[in-house]
């Protein structure tokens, strides 16, 4: 290893020491399983936003985004459009109302807890089904985040990929085991910091290096005047159609059935902190996304090397080791660890939660104690962390492809869901189920179409190349809507509403 690799990886040890320190503090804290689900719902309005800001953009926003941009040109921002206006109404329609009806039915502590309740699930199907879309989809958005580690270590140090792969999930499984939601949130204040302050200096500093906006302007035209037109995808040589750009601003769908996302307005302190961590949370990412196309874009003036395939993900590395001195060149790299590190610790324990809380109690144990639960948790924690880590094996995974699979199936197997049972009364456990399965199961088939061999070509393209998240979100609505209707109404009392948490105290 090089004199350049050693510091950096200094960099990195000592990150990660800090990182355990703060899950040992946290871990002394941990008294059940409710303060190991949710910090015991006592999170305030900065940590959650910032919480739930650094759990969601995830590696792909230092990585698979700015690589993006790279390939694809100025079009990559219809994606940055969708996912600021996402995050925007999830936490003005979504965060307040489900921190309270969480808290209502049951204190639940996990989505098919709430479904439970809110549906008066008494046969645990709906809370099985859900907690079973949880375990599938939580495996690849985890993978995504091991591979995305992986890359990080290949390109820095001299290890295979397989060891690469191994070193990241031990580090991101250790102390998510150790330290529970709170050693999570309170590591994701660290973690969405370093994510922020790395996006910004390389972007500002690549900006500056190609001569401002107008010499990447200059520089970009003098290359392909193509990548510089919203409206053209530079990746596919091709004009962005209807399909192309809805399918990119479709990510924002997204935002209203993410477990990870939404388990960060379960644990804040009141409703009442919602608006002012909205305002910093909404801030914070249209300043980050704005900074990863940019990153994208001005790597063609910084990098003296095409990057094709895969390799276009590592953009934000290559721009970060140019334009910054060795010790800070490791610290913003130590950012891409810390975006992994947020997010997959966040999907693991929402993971481990639902197989603990709505398969192992509801199905196998209803009578076990906390203690017991708490450790169930941990085992499936480290259980779904094995499976992501066997999914990431493929050196050549796309970190963008494995999230957006499971970006779209959480979006259209929940959102709808989620939405409707917060607004809507009429609502009942056939609808949930409904939109549950099919919105859940049409983002497998739709994902699968070309092995099905599915294709309906239209004067914009094949019509299944449209985000699986669209038709996902539009069934699993169109199926809560008429099997609600043609169904019971649900009754106007709930005796699971009366549920308490002395069952968890």
């Amino acid at each position: 290893m090089d004199e350049v690799g050693t510091i950096i990886l200094y960099v990195f040890v000592a990150y990660m020491v800090v990182v355990l320190f703060i899950s040992f503090v946290a871990w002394r804290r941990n008294k059940n399983l409710k303060d190991y689900l949710l910090a015991g719902r006592g999170l305030g309005s900065f940590v959650t936003a910032l919480s739930a800001e650094a759990s969601d953009m995830s590696q792909w926003l230092l990585l698979a985004l700015p690589g993006l941009a790279y390939a694809a040109g100025l079009g990559a921002m219809w994606m940055a459009i969708g996912l600021a206006v996402g995050t925007y109404l999830n936490w003005l329609v979504v965060a307040r109302r489900l921190r309270e009806q969480t808290e209502h039915y049951g204190d639940a502590l996990t989505l098919p807890d709430y479904f439970a309740g809110r549906f008066e699930d008494r046969s645990h199907i709906l809370r099985a089904i859900t907690a079973l879309f949880i375990l599938v989809f939580f495996v690849f958005y985890a993978s995504s985040g091991f591979v995305a580690g992986a890359k990080l270590f290949t390109s820095l140090f001299d290890v295979s990929y397989f060891w690469a792969l191994a070193a990241g999930a031990a580090v991101v499984m250790s102390y998510t085991f150790i330290g529970g939601f709170l050693a999570v949130a309170w590591n994701d204040v660290l973690q969405g910091t370093m994510m922020f302050l790395a996006l910004v200096v390389v972007a500002a500093l690549g900006l500056w290096y190609v001569g401002g906006f107008d010499g990447l302007a200059q520089s970009l035209n003098a290359l392909n005047t193509d990548l510089l037109d919203p409206f053209y995808d530079v990746l596919h040589n091709q004009p962005f159609g209807w399909i192309a750009i809805v399918s990119l601003l479709a990510w924002g769908l997204g935002y209203f059935g993410q477990p990870h996302i939404l388990a960060r307005f379960m644990a804040i302190d009141s409703p009442r902190g919602i608006p002012a961590a909205r305002r910093f949370a909404v801030a914070w990412v249209v300043i980050v996304l704005a900074a990863a196309v940019i990153v994208g874009l001005i790597g063609w003036g910084v990098i003296d090397h095409r990057l094709t395939g895969d390799a276009r993900e590592k953009v934000f590395i290559f721009a970060a080791l140019q334009l910054l001195p060795t010790i800070l060149a490791g610290i913003a790299l130590a950012g891409i660890l810390a975006a992994i590190m947020s997010t997959v610790s966040a999907q693991l324990l929402v993971a481990a939660s639902a197989f603990s809380e709505d398969i192992y109690r509801a199905f196998f144990r209803r009578r076990a104690g906390q203690r017991e639960l708490l450790w169930i948790a941990r085992l499936a924690l480290l259980a779904i962390g094995v499976l992501g880590f066997i999914v990431g094996l493929n050196p050549s995974t796309l970190i963008l492809g494995l999230v957006a699979y499971a970006w779209a199936g959480f979006g259209a197997a929940f959102g709808p869901v989620i939405v409707l049972s917060l607004y809507w009364r009429r609502m009942n456990w056939w609808g949930a189920l409904a939109g549950v399965i099919v919105g859940g199961g049409t983002t497998i088939l739709w994902h699968y179409h070309a092995e099905l061999g599915w294709h309906y070509m239209t004067p914009w393209g094949d019509i299944f190349t449209l985000y699986a998240m669209v038709p996902g979100v539009v069934f699993s609505t169109i199926s809560i809507v008429v099997f609600s209707l043609i169904t019971p109404p649900p009754a106007k009392k709930r005796a699971t509403a009366r549920r308490s948490g002395a069952r968890r105290r």
